[in-house]
């Protein structure tokens, strides 16, 4: 079906409320009509407001609204036919209160985000979900997110303390202020007698007080949370905690204010593996009885997904599942003794269970890390894993714990009768909630999962159970609410949308609906289209990581679009077709950074730069393969010209080469030619052979110490590195036709793969030779030309890790400055530099600090010459962060990432190995 175009009449309206703010072309639209759920809605135009005030304007036109932030919820609750109002973009503050005690945010903050501004001060977030690494406050709230290890008594609903909400009508509510019931009343009045008479209305039936106290005894998100009308008093703090799980059907959250919890500091881990899920389900009250903090489940099929990821251990490696399931279990305490005492207790239940495999706890961090990185990938790892054309539908109910092993013996024979394969049963035991994941084919299959829905509903309703615990209402189980509460709750809920949202315009379609197929429509149809992405169940666990995702696109974005496209000539609108090609062309592949960073957090490892390089290769023409084929044959050449381009450049007014790029790339296009401006530095210097027949390592100089020269008033990394061996008793050796050699990244980077490989057959034959056969160890001065040199098949060692571990020791640290700001890279990151780089900043710094909005600085090679706005829009928030600090130095690992970073904050970046010289030097 052809995409509609947006009405001119509503885009009028919301240009003359907020102008500047609509995004209406056919990418933006279809970027964001994908969310993780299994529904897709295609807005009229997508919103990006700045402001309450703005969000208020909005509200005040009485056009229909949907907010969406991280786009990480799963039941179409962040889907929309009308406007879509995007809040990650503007709205992501954090600010700590009361030393950790309490943190004041906003929706567009990812929950890791805040947690890791909390974490000095010992606390965190109660909410702790799966999605943590990408989910936002604003989801947070409209789900009433629980977790892993909060159950109800953490969840946002215990732990909110006020929040401040734009209501339809556009009149803004600070619940926490002293007058907040005053102003309600004033402002609102209709609405706040309407909630005090439903306050009464409900408190006066004893059946609508069981009801409620039962269901939400559970984890529940289904509906409006009933409960806020018998746990609060007042109108603003009903109000407050009827919004928490609404899904954006009754008001903006524009800040919350939440009471944080302590982050435990000990923990001790353990999987419990079990001969059958039934097994496994029957300890779950034993343990529960233990007070562990989390006890989550991994049925059979989890486990053979799991057993296939990179951080799997041994025991789970080695694992023959059959019927197997197991359970993760930690216990969590700030204090040793009451940490040991947790162990002892649970080493006299461990010998009880019916265990398929011995099992026993450890606090070995990177053990435990692994599990909870296995756990909290699980929905995204199995979904990937599905068959190829089928979408992923992720359910989640939740029934009394003595319920549970009945529950799940049920659903397996659901998934039996209706005949669903390899389908999964995972989740949060102790709490009795359940997560299954089925592969279904809506084009075909659709009858199917309308009976299958019916059965599980009877099998969660007849145990007393909820339809939606975590994942809220959303689409999925809007037509089952008046079921599962009953005809006179049903009614209270439509009055709460009533007062709060008299026209409807919040979210049509959302939460309650009078469609009793409400979940059998506009549901997502996924398109095969290229094998490096096809895994991708836009589950958007990529978005925080990516530098471009605040400029044009993220890697999930990249994807839909390209299954957009792939339906648009499928379907022969070659019009959309066209138009979203064009588009394609600078949001996704000329803005991509191809960091790889999106692979370091998807759960099945789709590194979304793959694709973009193959579609760069598919662009050039002959003359620019052969040529960037006959640059690999002639490096040294070709790196002494930019060397001397950019001496020349420096030695002219400024202003002559800044209009001289700019007059080249509007004749020969931004992605051709490089943007010169007066922040760059002079050329470096060539590389020189250093033959040593006795040598301990090879040393192979970046050619980036060739095109730029080094930081003002430091030597260079070439030179530091030499230094500090030297000083340490390391003999380096420096190979023949080092000043033609290189990691090949330029190529592969850019999609050059003829040209990569003549280069990487140049390195290989450099090395074998140079190395005696592979004996001696080879080192690379810049972590991406490290991680390049990996891509070549080849062993290489970052100077970084190689000092940290081989110089150092033999080093003596005269002086150290008393505070550095420290960029890591990329390619640091992906490299697992993380320790080499702390171990030697401390070394040279009395306090080094990496900011907490630090990510990828985008420059990527010449991707920060080609399209400086690129790397602007990525180290904003980190630049801002490192202008607000008192820093005696700034240094990172990769001498463009130095540049990246220089020209953001103004500060000259160095490379951390020159201050280390600077700091042993005699």
């Amino acid at each position: 079906m052809s995409l509609t175009a947006p009405d001119p009449a509503v885009l009028a309206a919301v240009e003359a409320a907020v102008p500047g703010i609509a995004r209406a072309r056919a990418s933006d639209r279809l970027g964001l009509a994908h969310d993780a759920s299994h529904y897709l809605l295609t807005p009229q135009a997508v919103l990006v407001p700045e402001s309450a005030e703005q969000v208020a304007a909005l509200l005040r036109t009485g056009l229909p609204l949907t907010f969406r932030s991280g786009g990480t919820s799963l039941s179409g609750q962040a889907v929309s036919e009308h406007l879509l109002v995007d809040t990650r973009r503007h709205f992501r503050a954090i600010e700590v209160l009361d030393g950790g005690d309490r943190v004041r945010v906003q929706p567009g903050a990812v929950l890791r985000q805040v947690n890791a501004r909390l974490a000095p001060y010992g606390r965190k977030l109660g909410p702790d979900p799966a999605s943590e690494s990408a989910c936002t406050i604003g989801g947070v709230v409209a789900n009433n997110s629980s977790g892993m290890t909060c159950g109800t008594h953490a969840n946002t609903y215990q732990t909110l303390e006020s929040m401040t909400i734009v209501l339809p009508s556009g009149t803004v509510i600070d619940t926490g202020a002293p007058d907040a019931d005053e102003r309600l009343r004033a402002f609102e009045p209709e609405l706040a007698a309407g909630l005090e008479r439903l306050r009464d209305r409900v408190r006066k039936n004893p059946d609508s007080v069981r009801r409620i106290r039962a269901q939400f005894s559970l984890k529940n998100t289904m509906g409006y949370g009933l409960n806020s009308l018998l746990d609060h008093d007042t109108p603003a703090q009903i109000l407050a905690h009827l919004v928490i799980g609404s899904e954006g059907t009754l008001g903006f959250v524009a800040e919350a204010v939440f009471r944080t919890v302590p982050a435990h500091r000990l923990a001790a881990t353990g999987l419990l593996v079990f001969p059958t899920l039934h097994a496994a389900m029957a300890a779950v009250p034993h343990l529960v009885e233990a007070a562990p903090a989390a006890v989550e489940l991994l049925d059979a099929e989890s486990l053979r997904v799991a057993r296939t990821d990179a951080e799997a251990g041994e025991m789970l490696r080695s694992l023959a599942v059959a019927e197997h399931a197991a359970l993760l279990v930690e216990w969590q305490e700030s204090e040793e003794d009451l940490l040991a005492g947790r162990e002892r207790a649970a080493g006299e239940l461990l010998p009880e269970l019916e265990l398929a495999v011995p099992a026993s706890l450890s606090r070995d961090a990177g053990g435990r890390a692994a599990l909870w990185h296995i756990r909290k990938g699980l929905y995204a790892s199995v979904a990937g894993a599905r068959p190829s054309g089928t979408t992923a539908l992720l359910e989640d109910v939740a029934v009394p714990v003595p319920a549970l092993a009945e529950l799940c013996d049920e659903l397996t024979g659901l998934f039996a009768r209706h005949r669903y394969e390899r389908s999964v049963i995972f989740g949060h035991a102790k709490d009795g909630n359940l997560h299954f994941m089925l592969n279904e084919r809506f084009d075909t299959e659709l009858d199917r999962y309308a009976a299958f829905t019916e059965d599980m509903v009877e099998a969660v309703l007849s145990r007393g159970g909820t339809l939606k615990a975590e994942h809220g209402t959303g689409r999925v189980m809007a037509p089952f609410v008046r079921r599962q509460y009953g005809d006179e709750l049903y009614e209270v809920m439509r009055e709460i949308k009533r007062l709060c949202d008299p026209d409807g315009t919040l979210n049509p379609g959302v939460v309650l609906t009078d469609r009793d197929d409400a979940h059998l429509r506009d549901l997502k149809h996924v398109v095969a289209v290229e094998p490096e992405v096809d895994r991708c169940v836009e589950c958007g666990y990529c978005e925080p990581v990516c530098p471009s995702r605040d400029l044009t696109t993220t890697p999930r974005q990249r994807i839909v679009l390209r299954r957009e496209l792939a339906a648009a000539v499928s379907a022969g609108d070659h019009d959309l077709a066209r138009e979203l090609e064009a588009e394609y062309g600078y949001d996704a592949v000329d803005t991509c950074a191809v960091d790889g960073m999106c692979a370091t957090a998807c759960p099945v490892g789709i590194n979304t730069g793959d694709l973009t390089k193959r579609l760069r290769a598919e662009r050039h023409g002959r003359a620019a393969r052969q040529g960037w084929k006959s640059a690999a044959r002639h490096w040294d050449g070709v790196t002494r010209a930019m060397n001397l381009a950019l001496d020349t450049a420096a030695a002219t007014p400024p202003a002559l080469p800044e209009a001289g790029s700019r007059a080249a790339r509007a004749l020969a296009a931004a992605e051709a030619v490089p943007q010169w401006s007066r922040d760059l530095p002079r050329g470096g210097s060539r590389r020189r052979p250093l033959p040593n027949p006795e040598a301990d390592a090879v040393y192979l100089p970046s050619c980036l110490n060739t095109m730029f020269a080094p930081a003002d008033g430091g030597p260079g990394v070439m030179i530091a590195f030499a230094r500090l061996a030297r000083r340490a008793g390391v003999r380096l050796h420096v190979p023949e036709g080092i000043a033609g050699l290189c990691c090949g990244t330029p190529w592969s980077s850019k999609g050059y793969s003829a040209g990569h490989e003549v280069m990487a057959g140049r390195v290989r034959d450099a090395l074998l030779e140079a190395t005696d056969g592979g004996r001696i160890p080879v080192i690379s001065d810049a972590a991406s030309c490290t991680e390049g040199f990996a891509h070549l098949g080849l062993e290489v060692t970052d100077a970084v890790a190689y000092t940290a571990e081989h110089l150092l020791p033999r080093l003596a640290v005269k002086r150290r400055l008393p505070s550095l700001a420290l960029h890591p890279t990329c390619s640091s990151t992906r490299l697992g530099l993380d320790a080499a780089i702390n171990r030697i900043a401390q070394a040279v710094a009395e306090e080094a600090t990496v900011p907490q909005d630090w990510q990828c600085c985008a420059f990527a090679g010449d991707r920060g010459l080609l399209h400086p706005e690129l790397t602007a829009s990525a180290t904003r928030a980190e630049a801002a962060a490192v202008r607000a600090g008192e820093f005696a130095a700034h240094a990172s690992v990769n001498r463009t990432c130095e540049l990246g970073m220089t020209r953001a904050t103004g500060k000259p970046y160095h490379h951390l190995l020159e201050l280390l010289d600077r700091a042993t030097a005699p």
